[in-house]
């Protein structure tokens, strides 16, 4: 199984850090880890916006409850 199959399966945070240390590596690397890093990004990225999203929907969901729970109370 390669890295990017794994990612869904991570840590908010351990994957913060693997985004991070992919970032330099893209920059500051050896030939063979920027070919790797810049693989990998794409697929970083793609599963960091999807949990940036599912948050952004959770927060509105939650605040709509709250607001709904308000009016019906009031």
């Amino acid at each position: 199984m390669d890295l990017a199959a794994k990612l869904p399966e991570m840590e908010d945070a351990a994957l913060a850090v693997l985004r991070e240390n992919a970032g330099r590596l893209e920059q500051t690397g050896t030939a063979t880890q920027k070919a790797a890093a810049a693989a990998l990004m794409p697929a970083l990225d793609a599963e960091l916006e999807k949990r940036r999203a599912a948050k952004l929907e959770a927060a509105r969901t939650k605040r709509a409850a709250t607001k709904r729970a308000a009016k019906s109370s009031a």
